[in-house]
């Protein structure tokens, strides 16, 4: 890499970057994709807008009021930015149904659409302002990622929050159209307040992860535009922040030097079953095995589960108590397969299943063993059938479907959760969101949907 500081990279692909046209050049593909993650972002967050910690979380800036200039999922009364962002935020990750990308090892929209609704709405900027500041957050966000690398998150922290914080940084300060030494103070800012540790998963404290970061984000750029001073090295500087946080600083897959060269947003899985991405493969390999064999549970005396051992400190909850539990454990996904529960829908999760004593005899039956030869995208399932017989197959999530698949079964997603109506009202809002102002396009998503 060259002598560039990381806050350098980010702060002049921040301020110098000009999208003339959405549709055209090598970022077109870029923006499609990011149409249907604002999509997802808005279908989870509508659908988790009932769950406890998006209750606790809006009750809790609702009484604290102020300014009254952003909408937020769940409630009528508006708030100011910072709170707004800490809401959608929240409530937008509280499903844990959101994008993934493992370039950056976390969830980039939760964090970045959330400071940018906040922001964009409070600045009354346009919907194209708003695509073009939360595809350059979504940018920084899997850059600075795969910069801190697996050491950071193997020591326990959660990337959402803190790679996701320097995404709402970069966004928030598009908007603000910061200059590259604000940005840069803004991003110091960021550096000594990222936090989020992976110890919180299946926990209220996941999601609010989420609304942490997208708040900070408002927060550190709005300080910068005052005149705030920070360390504009606190990321990579001596003492900063990767030195304290167990940054592995990759060089090697994709330097921050390509920044605004190559996109590699495009790269994000959309969750298409409402547990912990790390599931899914496995998810998607045991299906092909029961469709392809017409497998009934009886059918099966024991399976084998290979994963990458990066995934067995987050997804590997032998016995879960609670569905929220059981949205980290591979042996109760296998069950839910074999028994017919849908594992895109949300009732899926519940305590009440979670503690079905039909689904223990399979979930008993299922041993899970690390595989290092597999990437941490791909799982191999294996099945000792009753006639003792032993069927395998292998599922890698980094084999991308074509555009019109991906956006397909996407839509099929937000149907389901939001039922055909709505799910064609939001479509036609999201696919038109550049030509209208970011105030309208909130306003049409929020209202009437209180908690």
């Amino acid at each position: 890499m060259d002598p560039l500081r990381i806050s350098e990279h980010i702060a002049r692909f921040v301020v110098n970057t000009e999208y003339f046209n959405t549709n055209e050049g090598d970022h077109a593909e870029a923006f499609c994709v990011l149409r249907l993650s604002l999509m997802d972002w808005c279908a989870v967050a509508l659908s988790g807008i009932n769950e406890p910690v998006s209750t606790i979380v809006r009750e809790q800036s609702l009484s604290d009021g102020g300014y009254e200039v952003c909408h937020v999922f769940g409630s009528s009364q508006r708030l100011p930015p910072r709170s707004a962002a800490m809401v959608n935020g929240t409530t937008s990750h509280a499903l844990d149904y959101d994008d993934t990308h493992f370039l950056h090892v976390g969830h980039t929209s939760v964090v970045v659409f959330s400071a940018a609704m906040a922001l964009a709405e409070s600045e009354s900027l346009s919907g194209k302002a708003f695509m073009e500041a939360s595809l350059i957050g979504s940018e920084v966000c899997c850059y600075v990622g795969n910069w801190l690398g697996r050491s950071h998150y193997e020591a326990g922290f959660h990337q959402t929050a803190t790679a996701g914080i320097f995404g709402a940084v970069a966004t928030a300060s598009r908007l603000l159209t910061l200059d590259e030494t604000q940005t840069r103070h803004a991003l110091g800012i960021a550096a000594t307040r990222a936090a989020g540790l992976t110890s919180q998963f299946g926990t209220m404290s996941k999601p609010y992860h989420a609304g942490m970061a997208a708040s900070v984000g408002v927060e550190a750029a709005q300080l910068a535009s005052r005149g705030f001073i920070a360390n504009a090295d606190g990321i990579d500087g001596t003492r900063g922040f990767a030195y304290t946080h167990a940054a592995a600083q990759n060089e090697s897959d994709h330097p921050l030097s390509l920044l605004g060269e190559h996109y590699v947003f495009t790269d994000v899985q959309h969750k298409l079953h409402a547990c912990c991405h790390g599931l899914h493969a496995s998810i998607e390999a045991l299906e092909q095995l029961k469709i392809d064999n017409r497998l009934t549970p009886s059918d099966i005396n024991r399976i084998c589960i290979e994963t990458n051992p990066r995934w067995l400190a987050v997804c590997n909850k032998l016995s879960p108590s609670t569905g929220l539990e059981s949205k980290f454990s591979y042996r109760h996904i296998a069950s839910l397969v074999f028994s017919d529960h849908n594992t895109a829908a949300l009732p899926t999760y519940s305590d009440t299943v979670c503690n079905d004593p039909a689904l223990t005899r399979l979930r008993d039956s299922t041993e899970i063993v690390s595989n290092t030869q597999l990437t941490d995208t791909a799982t191999r399932v294996s099945l000792h059938l009753s006639n003792d017989s032993i069927i395998s197959a292998e599922y890698d999530l980094a084999h991308q479907l074509p555009l019109g698949i991906r956006q397909e079964k996407l839509l099929a997603k937000c149907e389901a959760l939001l039922g055909k109506q709505e799910c064609n009202r939001l479509w036609t809002l999201v696919s038109q969101i550049e030509a209208s102002s970011t105030q309208e396009f909130a306003q049409s998503i929020m209202s009437g949907h209180s908690g």
